[in-house]
């Protein structure tokens, strides 16, 4: 296959006989790190592959009403953020109404993931990132595990950049008091 190239890519969506094929470079393209982008988001890898399927879904349904104004990477993101939302919504209010401390939850389902290979100072840094509001979580992830730009944040989270790099520093300050408590 060739190496993806986003304009081609655009071409295939415009025609219905090569639609499908275009779909497919997409879903070839971005799946892998948006399954870690929702995985580092929702923590369980069932959940993962869920809401990756979910976004997928979505850009699917909507492929016709996707104008190029931006990358199709932001418009993806955008779509799986929003999946992350509403599914971490359902489960904060289920675990609200089962428990006074709904984090727990989230933790026992991560210790117990055996898709989780990771060590202990993994297993604190994903404890931490649960303290964060979403928001911050989201921009954390994005900055942090994805390298993305303020910019492309910008676009995705539709927040500014000052915004994005207020909501990341206090993250990373929240993280560290968080670990540093642990010690």
């Amino acid at each position: 296959m060739n190496p993806y190239n986003e304009r081609e890519v655009l071409a295939l969506l415009q025609e219905e006989d090569t639609l499908r094929k275009g779909f497919e470079r997409i879903v070839a393209q971005y799946g892998e790190q948006l399954y870690w982008q929702i995985r580092r988001m929702v923590l369980s890898h069932d959940d993962a592959n869920d809401l990756l399927q979910n976004t997928f879904i979505k850009a699917w349904t909507n492929i016709d009403y996707f104008r190029a104004e931006s990358k199709i990477s932001t418009w993806l993101y955008r779509i799986a953020m929003n999946e992350c939302i509403t599914f971490l919504n359902k489960q904060r209010a289920t675990n609200t109404l089962a428990m006074d401390a709904p984090e727990a939850t989230v933790i026992d389902k991560l210790e117990s993931d055996t898709y989780f290979s990771g060590d202990q100072i993994q297993l604190a840094l994903q404890k931490a990132l649960l303290t964060l509001p979403e928001k911050q979580r989201m921009v954390f992830n994005l900055k942090y595990y994805q390298e993305m730009k303020y910019e492309e944040m910008s676009e995705i989270l539709n927040t500014s950049v000052g915004a994005l790099k207020a909501s990341y520093h206090h993250a990373v300050k929240k993280i560290e008091k968080f670990l540093e408590s642990i010690d």
